[in-house]
Formats: C-alpha cells, sequence, structure tokens
C-alpha cells in the first residue's frame, strides 16, 4: 500500500540514510533536480572529484551556503547527504531554524546487505563494509532522538519495498493563505468589549445570529469575511460574549483569527501553567469561571490552536497581532510566532515600567501591506504600508476595522472606560521611538533605489532595474532634480508607430490604427501632438496645501522636465504655478474634483523655453553650416556645367541637400519664438495625473481633455488647447478623416499627432496596451533624423529600425508611472512614490535608438 509523507512547501527536507540506501535516487523520484543539493555534487564542484573525501569541509560549506540562499528566497530544499552523524543534522536544523523554516528528517534505513551490494555495483565507491556498518550504527542510535534535536517532522521508511511505495504531498503552511482573497474586515483589540463589537459587525453589514439565550454565536455578510487580530480577551466586561461570537466565526467560516498575547497567556492558565494573573487576566478567570467546563475546554482549545499569522489575497495583505516583518512572513518558527504575538522591544522600559517596542513599522519596506494590533494608538494611520488598528476600545477609545481592498476604516466609540490604561495614548508613539533612532518614512534613503532592483506594479508584474541605469538615474536625482517632495511622477516616453512602407512617409496614421485594432481597441482618440517640451506640474490650491501635505513651504507647486528637472528659475516658476492654480481655480477644478492640489501632463512651449542650448549648439550650426557651404558648391557646379562638365547628376544631389538644409531650418524655427518671463509661455496640459486620494488612469480621454479646455478658458493667454479627432478602428471613413487631418496639419508645420485608447488605461489581447503610439510628419522628422532624410537612399535604410525595445520601454515605464499614481493617491510614503520615479529615469538609461 503506498505510503504517503507530507512536506511543508516551504521547508528544508534532510535526507538521512547510510551509504548505498537510496537517497539520490529517492530524491531524483520526488523532487526537481533544482531542489536538491548533494553533497557527492558539491565535492565535484570544488575539487572535480564527487569522491573526493579531502574536499568534505569545504563541500559541506558550499552545500550549506546554497540550501541559505534557496531558503532565504523561500524555495523548497532537500539536502542529500549521509547525515547519519549528529553534528551534521544539527548544522542543518540550525540553518532552518536561521531562515525560520520547517526541518523535516526521511529517513531510508534499509537493510546493510543492501547498501552493501548496490556500493559494490558502483566502481567509484571504493570503501570497504566496515564504513557501511559504522554508519549504519550511527544511524540506529540517533532515529529516536530526531524530533529532540528540532526535527519537527520525521519520517522513516524501513526496507526497500517501504521506500519505492512512497509518494511526496506537499503541504502549505497553516498561515499560507494566499488564495483567499477576501473582501476582509480586519478588527482590531476587542478585550471583552462584546457590545462594541456587535456595534461595529453591525455597522459593517454583519448579520448576528443568536442562541436560545440571546447570545450572539455568529454573525455573517454575504461576500466578506472578518479577520480578528487578537486580545480578545482580559480587562473587558464580557469576554466570553466575545470568544463565543468569534469562535462561531471562525467555526462557521466567516472569519479568521489570529492570537494575540493575552490569549497566549490565558491558553497557559486555563492549562493549569503558573502565570502571572495581571493586565486584565483576573478578569477573563473570572468571567469564564461562571461558564461550563464544557466552554473552558473548548476556549483553550480553539485559542491553543490559533495560528500565529496569515498570508492573505496573493501575499498582497499579511494580518498578526502585534506585526510581522517582511523576512518572517510565510515562515514558521518559534522567533516568528513570538514577533507576531508581542513585537520586538529594545530592552528598555519607560516611565510607566512598560516595556518600549521597537518601530520595525518605521523601517518596513515589505510588499505587503501589513494590519495588526496589540499597542493602542488614538488614530490609526498608515505608515509604510502599515497600520495598527488597536484605538484602545477597552480604555474608553475606539473599536475599528480597516475594509480591505477598500482601505476604509469603521470604527465606535466605545461606551466607557472599562480599563484604565497604564500608559496614556499619546506616550505610546513617544514610547516607540523612545531611545531608538529611526527612519522618517518621509525621508529618502539611498538603499531604496541603488543596486540591481525588481519593481512589481499592478500593471506589469516585475519590472528590472539595472544597477548602472540606477547609478546614473542617482546622478541625474542627486545633482539636477527638482526637490523630492515635489517629484512624484515622470512621464513614460513614447514609442512611435511601425514604420511605414509607404512612399513618402517613415511615419503614417494607418499603422497606429492598425495596431490598436489588432489589440481589440476599437476606440481610439488621435491628439495634436504640441512641439515642446513634456511638462508635469504640480499645483496646490494653497501655500498651506503645499506644506502640510508636501512639506514646501512658502510655495504653491513645481513644474518639471520628464527627466525631473526645472524648467524655470524658482521665481518664474512660482509664477507660473500661481497662474496654473489661479486658472484652477477659476475653472472649478479644485472643487469639482474635491481637491486640494492637482498633478497634471502637459507639454510646455514653445521648444526653445527648455532647449535654447540645444538648438544652439546643434540644430543651428548644422543648419548654419548647409545654407552657407551649399549655395557655394551649387554656384561652382553650375559654372563647371556651363564650361561643359558632366556633373549634372551631382548638382542635382547638391541643389536637394540646399533645399533640405532650409526645410530643416524652416522646421525648427517653426517651434521656436522669444520670450520674456511668462510673456510667450505657453502650457498644453492634456491629463490630470491625480489629486488628493485619487488617480484617474481609468478615466477616458475625452475626460481629460475637457479638463484642460476649462483651464484653457480660464487663461487662454497661458493655457493652450489640444485639437482631437476620435477615430474607430473599424471605420474606414473614420479612418480616411484622421489621416487627412493628419496631413493638414503636418502640412502647416504641426509635428504630428499621438494616438491613444480613448478609454485611457487599457488591457488588451497581447496584455498592457501602449498609452499612445506618435505619429511624425514628415517635415518634422527632418529634425530627427537629418535634412536629408528624405532621400531615397537614407528612407530604405531607416525603414529598417526596430522598435521592439522602444516599445517595450515605453510599456515599462508606463506601468511605472501608473504605479507611482496609485501609491500617492493612497497616500503612500514618499519612498514608496519615488521608488517607481526613479526607476522610470533609472530606465532612461536603457541604450535605445533616441530618434525613437
Amino acid at each position: 500500500m503506498t505510503r504517503e509523507l507530507a512536506v511543508p512547501e516551504l521547508s528544508l527536507v534532510v535526507l538521512i540514510g547510510v551509504s548505498g540506501s537510496g537517497k539520490s535516487t529517492f530524491a531524483r523520484t520526488h523532487f526537481r533536480p533544482t531542489e536538491v543539493i548533494s553533497s557527492d555534487f558539491c565535492r565535484g564542484l570544488v575539487a572535480d572529484d564527487e569522491n573526493d573525501q579531502a574536499a568534505t569541509p569545504l563541500a559541506f560549506q558550499l552545500l550549506d551556503y546554497i540550501a541559505g540562499l534557496r531558503l532565504a528566497a523561500g524555495r523548497l530544499t532537500v539536502v542529500d547527504a549521509t547525515n547519519v552523524q549528529p553534528e551534521a543534522r544539527r548544522r542543518l536544523v540550525a540553518l532552518a531554524r536561521e531562515h525560520d523554516v520547517l526541518p523535516v528528517a526521511i529517513v531510508l534505513d534499509v537493510p546493510e546487505r543492501v547498501a552493501l551490494d548496490r556500493n559494490a555495483s558502483r566502481p567509484d565507491r571504493d570503501f570497504g563494509p566496515h564504513v557501511v556498518r559504522r554508519q549504519r550504527d550511527q544511524l540506529r542510535r540517533g532515529l529516536r532522538g530526531l524530533q529532540r534535536e528540532g526535527f519537527r517532522t520525521v519520517h522513516t521508511l524501513r526496507g526497500v519495498p517501504e521506500i519505492a511505495e512512497v509518494t511526496i504531498t506537499r503541504t502549505r503552511l497553516y498561515s499560507d493563505r494566499r488564495d483567499e482573497h477576501g473582501p476582509f474586515d480586519v478588527i482590531g483589540d476587542v478585550h471583552g468589549c462584546r457590545a462594541e463589537l456587535e456595534t461595529l459587525l453591525q455597522d459593517m453589514g454583519y448579520q448576528l445570529i443568536r442562541d436560545e439565550r440571546g447570545r450572539p454565536v455568529d454573525a455573517r455578510c454575504p461576500g466578506r469575511r472578518a479577520v480578528f487580530l487578537g486580545d480578545l480577551v482580559d480587562r473587558g466586561p464580557d469576554t466570553p460574549g466575545v470568544l463565543r461570537l468569534v469562535m462561531g466565526m471562525v467555526a462557521a467560516g466567516h472569519a479568521l483569527c489570529v492570537p494575540g498575547n493575552h490569549e497566549h497567556k490565558l491558553v497557559r492558565a486555563l492549562s493549569g501553567r503558573n502565570v502571572q494573573v495581571t493586565h486584565g487576566l483576573a478578569e477573563s478567570l473570572a468571567q469564564l469561571a461562571a461558564e461550563t467546563p464544557e466552554f473552558r475546554d473548548q476556549v483553550r482549545t480553539f485559542l491553543d490552536e490559533l495560528i500565529s499569522h496569515f498570508v492573505l489575497d496573493d501575499g498582497k495583505l499579511v494580518v498578526s497581532h502585534a506585526g510581522v516583518i517582511e523576512k518572517y512572513q510565510g515562515r514558521a518558527s518559534g522567533r516568528v510566532r513570538s514577533f507576531c504575538l508581542y513585537g520586538q522591544t529594545t530592552g528598555e522600559t519607560d516611565e510607566f515600567g512598560l516595556p518600549v517596542r521597537y518601530p520595525w513599522a518605521q523601517e518596513y519596506r515589505g510588499r505587503a501591506m501589513v494590519l495588526y494590533g496589540h499597542t493602542p494608538v488614538p488614530e490609526p494611520e498608515w505608515i509604510n504600508n502599515t497600520m495598527c488598528l488597536d484605538t484602545g476600545c477597552v480604555f474608553g477609545g475606539r473599536l475599528t476595522a480597516l475594509r480591505y481592498p477598500e482601505r476604509e476604516l469603521v470604527s465606535v466609540p466605545a461606551a466607557r472606560v472599562y480599563h484604565e490604561p497604564a500608559r496614556p495614548f499619546a506616550a505610546n508613539a513617544q514610547a516607540a521611538t523612545a531611545g531608538t533612532i529611526v527612519r522618517d518614512p518621509e525621508v529618502l534613503d539611498i538603499a531604496d533605489v541603488t543596486g540591481r532592483r525588481v519593481l512589481e506594479t499592478g500593471y506589469l508584474s516585475k519590472i528590472s532595474v539595472r544597477e548602472e541605469n540606477a547609478a546614473a538615474a542617482l546622478e541625474v536625482m542627486s545633482r539636477f532634480a527638482v526637490d523630492p517632495r515635489w517629484l512624484l511622477y515622470l512621464p513614460p516616453t513614447m514609442s512611435p508607430v511601425a514604420t511605414s512602407a509607404q512612399p513618402p512617409w517613415l511615419e503614417h496614421p494607418h499603422q497606429a490604427f492598425e495596431y490598436f485594432r489588432g489589440e481589440g481597441v476599437d476606440q481610439v482618440v488621435c491628439q495634436e501632438k504640441h512641439m515642446g517640451s513634456r511638462a508635469v506640474a504640480l499645483i496646490c490650491r494653497s501655500a498651506t496645501v503645499a506644506a502640510d501635505r508636501f512639506g514646501a513651504a512658502g510655495e504653491l507647486g513645481q513644474v518639471w522636465t520628464r527627466t525631473g528637472r526645472a524648467f524655470f528659475p524658482a521665481a518664474l516658476t512660482a509664477a507660473l504655478v500661481d497662474r496654473l492654480r489661479a486658472a484652477a481655480e477659476k475653472a472649478g477644478l479644485f472643487d469639482d474634483l474635491g481637491a486640494s492640489w492637482l498633478l497634471l501632463d502637459a507639454e510646455l512651449l514653445p521648444w526653445n523655453a527648455k532647449a535654447g542650448q540645444l538648438l544652439r549648439e546643434q540644430y543651428a550650426p548644422v543648419g548654419a553650416a548647409a545654407r552657407a557651404a551649399l549655395p557655394a558648391a551649387i554656384g561652382v557646379l553650375e559654372a563647371a556645367a556651363a564650361a561643359g562638365r558632366d556633373v549634372g547628376d551631382l548638382l542635382d544631389r547638391t541643389r536637394r541637400r540646399a533645399a533640405n538644409a532650409q526645410a530643416f531650418t524652416d522646421a525648427y524655427r517653426r517651434y521656436c519664438w522669444p520670450t520674456d518671463g511668462l510673456d510667450g509661455v505657453r502650457i498644453a496640459p492634456f491629463q490630470v495625473l491625480a489629486s488628493d486620494g485619487a488617480s484617474y488612469q481609468g478615466r477616458p480621454h475625452a475626460w481629460h481633455l475637457a479638463q484642460a479646455d476649462r483651464l484653457a478658458a480660464a487663461d487662454p493667454n497661458l493655457v493652450t488647447t489640444t485639437a482631437r479627432q476620435i477615430v474607430d478602428t473599424t471605420d474606414e471613413d473614420s479612418i480616411a478623416a484622421a489621416t487627412a487631418w493628419w496631413i493638414e496639419l503636418t502640412g502647416r508645420g504641426g509635428e504630428g499627432m499621438v494616438v491613444k485608447p480613448a478609454a485611457n488605461l487599457t488591457r488588451g489581447r497581447r496584455g498592457l496596451v501602449q498609452p499612445g503610439l506618435k505619429v511624425r510628419g514628415r517635415e518634422y522628422l527632418r529634425i530627427i533624423y537629418g535634412p536629408d532624410y528624405t532621400e531615397p537612399v537614407h528612407l530604405d535604410r531607416l525603414r529598417e529600425r526596430q522598435l521592439g525595445h522602444k516599445r517595450s520601454l515605453a510599456q515599462r515605464e508606463y506601468a511605472l508611472g501608473l504605479e507611482a499614481l496609485d501609491r500617492l493617491a493612497r497616500d503612500e510614503p514618499l519612498w514608496r512614490v519615488h521608488e517607481c520615479v526613479f526607476a522610470v529615469l533609472a530606465l532612461e538609461s536603457e541604450p535605445v535608438d533616441p530618434r525613437l
């Protein structure tokens, strides 16, 4: 009969058996090759000979190192070695404990003759029978003590048939509830306040279920599940009532519950252990004494079986009583359980005689949201994607829940003070940092952005940033960027359309419509592309808002380039921001959006407002040199032709080059004009990126452009509207009309247009759709590719350009920008927002043709 062995998904599996017991065969049969680390293989790596026993010490150092890396990464790891010596096993148990995973022993106990015969059949096994006998003797002596050595699970297989009939079942850790996606209602410390708990549940839409005596024994809300953060007991007026309700909800599948330190102590007391009856335990014991022995037994069993923490919703949410740092999430050890119950202390006590808690949340950098209780606070607040929900109900505060994923707080006030706190609420925050240097979550740290990094977004799962690109971004950020408190977003690069094969075009609208139609996007918006410089503007309604929300006293906002640099000196920037603020106020945008600040994506004109140096040092010299040299060359060639020389082809080519040079000069001059202060400066906003608590990528582009029109109407001397057309990608007439519009637009000197999904953020048949494709006009491209790019020989070469990397880059930067806006809307700390902004700038260093 097949025997099933349970192995936790995250564990260190130690195979134990004499040489020849079949460990390597067993490992190959039941585990992936990458999961198995063999001592023989490690000997081969360090000595080029798997049987070189002199290399054993180095081989085991390597084995431990590889195993440690796998365990740190959360990978099941199997050690294939004899492991019959107690010291070898102790080393591996210590390694498992170091990484807070469960050590599992699988013993392969075969008869001595089987092992000897197997070794005899292998020419590389040249040791004598005495070695196997010694190993077998060590194995026998150690079998009974494996659990005492620290192995959580021990599977002993005796004989070849039993080994052959085994199957391995991988089991989840009890804390692993990643397949449960909620929605959840996470409730802070109750401490026996049954009436407040009932009110809170009913306020959140739960229906209370009562027994024949009218006591609540369950509560249910279709489609939702409650999660209790522990400390249900002690101090309050009705610990049994709270337990009866929570136990009923958990038994019915309507709730989850993790233990608190008060439950841990109560279990010990109910089990007859000697504990100090303090901190409200006396009240619980007295109240439970009035209940039946059966109920007390149920309580003890329920509390004793509670799991230290839960990892929920694909790892996006973690709940525990006292919180849990990232490296403990989803792990199992006494150290993890202790942290979840008690947190971490600094070793000091405060003036109230209570331990000072180490402020782990201040330094938390994990991806998961962590919700916890334990230390009462006057008001819950987000700290690095963590929140304490213990608002001191039993002390006369409130009972609080957070609705997930909505991130909505719900609370009810305590009916009265049931227990006087040893430490006032206000002192908790001070005690949390007493004697400890902690990091302000709004202060940026170089460690957050240096080195190779992998960022996870809600739009593309993993985006890698190379170490060298991060270094380049750090150089730009530290030397040239605006104050990082303003720098909350960088716009993505934009890919051009696929290259047109239709003469005389290099880019044509048909390729844009074809791309979006292929992605299942039926409606797009074509927006006039202003030839200026991409700009992001953050404007605050008042200086108070700027100071309170962004920490920038005496300012109203900032305007920056797509690489994070200021466009203008401080005084001119302040004037521009104030004009934009006044326009938004006059247009009613602040009121309509319920906003105290606005983040706008725009184009700032003229081109020379930012690119003056580029024009003077690169474009103008090219045009001037060509206009000076080519007419003279034409004169010489005309004289040669008049003299009967055969220079006709060369003369025609030189005349075309002269015309191209003039067209080149005319092209860039169209986008330049003089400015004096703000006189002559124009800004063309085309998207409202974010405001208080909201990001707007889900709003259609028509809505965004309508808000821009309102700004233009409020200040037409500063704000420019963006011409646009809506196009049905499945309608040839609609496509033809848009194409004619583009030809007319570029024919009179316009740069071109950007084609975007009308709905804005869109997922297509192959994932995230490009946010926009630029279709640039024939004459504008002369600036990009040079005066003579329209010559057939050059056009043929340019049609070989590769766009794959550019499109990938645009998509990654777009996803990072959206993630930054989402984090900003959730009021996450600056370092979390800046992580995405910095990554966008780092990706700008990737090698890609700058002309695309």
